[in-house]
């Protein structure tokens, strides 16, 4: 058996289900196989096997049932199933009592997980009621007992407990792996770590960690394969970053020219006097327009920062840099959007900054193109024909173009793209930064945002290949968010403060997690609130003076727009809503925001919605309304209203809840077991380092074939999610 073998070739009896459930977990070959890791382990008690079970305790047995059959007793005449478990130590009776039907389930030769309760004793012990889990593997496909060769100590036996999909059980996968160990495929898997690295940093080799995370003796073995296994999978991101990294460095840029005297102009026209930390950013993104190779750099602000005025203030530079060669025409920038809300939200922003500079400025989404300025009033902006304003960025007479994922189409071309700029990267895949990079013949300045507080060690994972910036300074006159988290008996102190607010003209917002009430007859009642439910009682019995409406995801763009031109023109008093405001939607005259359900919101979520008022120097006030009030829910809430600004939560939420809540680990391709590396600094640096040491001198890893295939699997993964 070899590791690139497919799996039909040693499991030809394989059922269409069975294949569809292999291929939804990602298993096609052997090696696929040995790296479907166990979720958790089992602890079966005494030794696992049926001869060594003690009257009284639960147990896990794996075996072979024989004669299955149904009887009855002597007096009530109640039905029995029973059957024999038989492992290659002996055997033992199990019975179900008033359920006879489970005797028509078995049959003989069946291997079988089994858990339960031993009752009676010697000779006359057995299972009572046991869970039974049916294995889809032949007898003939396996010996008669997983157990053949002990793996015990310390009296304990570990079993693994394997990620199932419908047609292959964890039972079945358990098989698979014992199968694939005893043709010793696990020995001809190339090692993708250097044994180097594996000796500095005491790990051990891919045969023996494959053994310990599939069959460990203890559960030390197991957390030592899976530090083993956090660690190669985090180096090879690291060697794919490191690698893409040198090669866009190695590439040209178009030269941008950094005229300071007119950036100094157009930062003193914003409406708001700039932080110290926005200076810092564009001159620390000025200095990268003057290197020769592209830049390649994540700005990371808390939220209400001032993020987008950084972006305006860098798009001016290289929209107002003239082609090398040319007397006419400037460079372009491209300011990618993850929803359509948004784009027109910074596009409206960008026309505010740029007022007073005669700069053209362009919106693509799915749903309408503008531009501004408008021929009939110049500080209006005019809705335009999708061709006509693919023509105008094509012949380069629309120097900043802000869009949707429109903004990826092949259709659309720049005649000279020079900087890229990604909001709200995390949201976006890998494919999508790499189109929007291609777009033009010459790799372009890339600036990745992002308003989600991001801890250290999943930055230097998965943005390896940018340099980081930090914005933590909030604009000046901005007061901090008063935040409460009420019961339901403290639920009229939030909407007492509503009422303050809107008696003194302002807005709030309220977010509730559901768009509609589940329908009873196909669905479970749920207790969480809704967006039409709640805006419609709302309405009849807390707020009857106000304007109230709705927003959710399920509405059309142009329902969005008329519903969000209505808030912020301050015609809508309260808007109803679901996470949808979640980022960049910017009313500076919402002074309050009520969160529904705060529970089943991750925390960097919540300090997104919080931001939503934090837009203004009136106080602001966030009231969250959890439904239940469990142990976490409380400890969740606490750090919400005391942590100090999103990076510390963001940390909380690694420690608490493991960082796929943070940035999308499945997004990005990484699997449970690196994402809960991600709370190891030191293992995170150590992969980085002897990443980029190994790339410096092996750039394309000619040297270390194994760990190349690793990388391109890795790379591979990353864009298929």
């Amino acid at each position: 058996m070899r590791p690139d073998d497919l799996i039909e070739k040693h499991f030809t009896r394989l059922k269409p289900d069975q294949k569809r459930a292999l291929g939804k977990l990602g298993i096609r070959t052997v090696r696929d196989l040995l790296y479907h890791f166990p979720a958790r382990y089992e602890n079966a008690g005494p030794t696992g096997t049926i001869t060594s079970v003690t009257p009284g305790t639960d147990v896990t047995l794996y075996g072979t049932v024989r004669k299955p059959d149904v009887r009855k007793t002597w007096k009530s005449r109640r039905p029995i199933a029973e059957a024999w478990l038989e492992d290659a130590s002996g055997r033992i009776k199990m019975m179900w009592f008033s359920q006879p039907y489970i005797a028509k389930s078995l049959h003989d030769g069946m291997f079988v997980k089994v858990t339960g309760r031993i009752a009676g004793e010697g000779a006359k012990a057995y299972l009572a009621n046991p869970e039974i889990e049916r294995s889809g593997v032949r007898p003939d496909e396996v010996h008669d007992s997983l157990f053949t060769e002990s793996t015990v100590e310390e009296d304990t036996v570990l079993h693994p407990v394997y990620p199932e999909s419908k047609g292959v059980s964890s039972l079945w996968l358990t098989h698979a792996v014992r199968k694939a160990f005893e043709a010793k495929a696990h020995e001809h898997i190339p090692d993708p770590i250097p044994s180097d690295i594996l000796t500095r940093y005491k790990l051990p080799s891919l045969p023996s960690a494959l053994v310990f995370i599939h069959t460990p003796r203890t559960l030390g073995d197991a957390e030592a394969a899976k530090k083993r296994f956090a660690f190669e999978e985090i180096f090879a991101l690291q060697v794919m970053m490191q690698q893409r990294r040198r090669e866009h460095l190695s590439e040209k840029a178009l030269p941008v020219t950094v005229d300071r005297d007119a950036l100094k102009d157009f930062v003193s026209s914003f409406p708001f006097p700039a932080t110290e930390g926005q200076m810092h950013a564009i001159k620390t993104i000025a200095l990268d327009f003057e290197k020769p190779h592209p830049m390649l750099r994540l700005l990371e602000g808390d939220v209400g920062s001032g993020k987008t005025a950084v972006a305006a203030a860098t798009a001016y530079l290289v929209a107002t840099s003239v082609p090398k060669g040319r007397i006419a025409g400037t460079l372009q920038v491209a300011y990618l959007c993850p929803t359509e809300i948004l784009a027109k939200q910074h596009f409206s922003t960008f026309v505010s900054y740029f007022k007073d500079h005669p700069i053209p400025i362009g919106l693509i989404t799915g749903s309408e193109c503008r531009v501004f300025p408008s021929k009939v009033r110049y500080e209006e902006s005019a809705k335009i024909s999708k061709p006509a304003f693919k023509k105008r960025v094509a012949d380069g007479t629309i120097p900043i173009v802000i869009g949707t994922h429109a903004l990826v189409e092949k259709s659309l071309s720049f005649k000279y793209f020079a900087y890229a700029i990604i909001d709200e990267q995390h949201r976006f895949g890998t494919m999508h930064r790499q189109k929007l990079a291609t777009k033009g013949a010459v790799a372009p300045h890339l600036l990745s945002m992002t308003a989600t507080p991001i801890p250290r060690t999943l930055a230097l994972t998965l943005y390896g290949d940018l340099d980081l910036t930090l914005l933590d300074q909030m604009p000046l006159g901005r007061k901090p968010v008063k935040t409460a988290v009420l019961g339901p008996e403290k639920r009229e102190e939030a909407y007492a403060r509503v009422r303050e607010e809107l008696a003194a003209s302002r807005q709030a917002y309220v977010i509730c997690p559901r768009i509609d009430e589940p329908d009873p007859e196909k669905e479970l009642a749920l207790q969480a609130k809704s967006v039409k439910a709640e805006a419609a009682r709302l309405k009849k019995e807390v707020f009857p003076d106000a304007t109230i409406d709705i927003l959710h995801s399920k509405m059309r763009p142009t329902e969005k727009e008329e519903v969000m031109k209505r808030f912020e023109n301050g015609k809508t008093d309260i808007l109803v809503a679901t996470s949808v405001v979640e980022v960049g939607v910017n009313v500076p005259n919402a002074t309050v925001i009520l969160i529904e359900g705060a529970e089943r919101f991750g925390l960097a979520q919540l300090h997104q919605l919080r931001g939503r008022v934090i837009r203004s120097s009136h106080q602001a006030y966030c009231f969250a309304l959890p439904e239940s009030f469990g142990p976490a829910t409380k400890e969740r809430m606490k750090a919400f209203t005391e942590a100090k600004n999103g990076f510390e939560l963001a940390e909380y939420d690694l420690a608490l809840r493991g960082s796929g809540e943070l940035a999308g680990g499945r997004q990005w391709g990484v699997s449970d077991i690196a994402m809960e590396a991600l709370r190891n600094l030191k293992l995170v640096e150590a992969a980085r380092a002897e990443a980029a040491k190994l790339v410096e001198t092996d750039l394309d890893l000619s040297r270390h074939p194994a760990l190349r295939l690793r990388t391109r699997a890795a790379d591979e993964k990353m864009h298929l999610e």
